[in-house]
């Protein structure tokens, strides 16, 4: 029987991802392309029915993980759309949009670094040459290394995991208001670290605390110009994230485990969220944080 995300099924046991070997680790910034096990980003299953048809989104981070699984359910809802990814994830990029370009939208990529101030102005300026305006921004690129002890964390290290998780979102989202009109809609990606930070994180839960509070404060400053802003609070999900050293490698068999529901989130689990919120479904939803979350709910 062919499935998809309106297919009923028990949450507990729809994704049987088997055990996260120790072994698996890679590089940072990981690759989906080797990601072991694999994740779902709605490649098979997402059908849209043109909840977004004739809109513009831009994608930070839209190569891989999260990012990737809402630029496909996006271009599927008649979106079209520009992905931002690392130069070093060309690989990752080219599939996504290969996928996008064979849902029948217009797609394209743009490589570059987020925690870079000039380059974050030129993603806004060349995606509005590509996309005609930005109506849907979705701010998704991130960092994250855990780091037990305090002594081991760097200067280095905490200042890039802010610049590319706090600084990058400012300077596009500024650039980009510019060019959207009344009912456009921002979605941040924040985090469950937002709220329940786990020692090793520290400034990657700082930064996601802070994406919150800026998504809440962005909201009543720009909802005057008819623009609504909302953020997105994941859970464990698997994605290159955790295997590429945003989580120990002793954690990796049993990642997840730990929610309610009792296993880690897949990448498609969250696209119907970002797709509510780009969409006029959302129209008096502003100012919000919605978890997915497995069920380690926020407060």
């Amino acid at each position: 029987m062919k499935t998809n995300q309106f297919t009923m099924q028990d949450p507990r046991s729809q994704y049987q991802m088997g055990k996260t070997e120790k072994d698996g680790e890679q590089p940072d910034p990981g690759l989906d392309e080797i990601l072991d096990p694999k994740a779902d980003h709605g490649e098979n299953t997402y059908e849209g029915s043109n909840r977004l048809k004739g809109r513009k989104a831009l994608i930070t981070g839209g190569d891989s993980g999260i990012g990737r699984a809402v630029a496909i359910a996006f271009a599927r809802e008649g979106a079209d759309v520009v992905i931002n990814y690392l130069a070093s994830e060309e690989t990752d990029a080219k599939d996504t949009l290969d996928i996008l370009k064979a849902s029948g939208s217009d797609a394209w990529g743009i490589a570059g670094d987020v925690s870079d101030e000039e380059f974050c102005n030129s993603l806004v300026r060349h995606s509005v040459e590509k996309l005609g305006a930005i109506d849907i921004l979705v701010n998704n690129a991130g960092k994250q290394q855990f780091v037990a002890d305090l002594e081991d964390l760097t200067t280095e290290q905490f200042c890039q995991t802010y610049a590319t998780n706090v600084f990058g979102m400012f300077w596009i989202t500024k650039a980009a208001v510019k060019h959207m009109p009344p009912g456009a809609s921002i979605i941040n990606t924040t985090s469950i670290q937002s709220y329940q930070p786990s020692a090793g994180l520290l400034d990657y839960a700082s930064t996601k605390g802070a994406i919150t509070s800026f998504t809440k404060s962005l909201a009543k400053m720009v909802i005057d110009k008819g623009i609504r802003v909302n953020g997105v609070a994941p859970g464990p999900i698997w994605t290159p994230l955790q295997q590429s050293g945003g989580q120990p490698a002793e954690k990796l068999p049993k990642f997840g485990e730990n929610v309610p529901i009792g296993r880690p989130g897949q990448p498609a689990e969250l696209a119907p969220v970002y797709v509510y919120l780009a969409s006029q479904e959302s129209s008096y939803v502003t100012a919000e944080i919605m978890g997915v979350t497995g069920g380690q709910h926020l407060p």
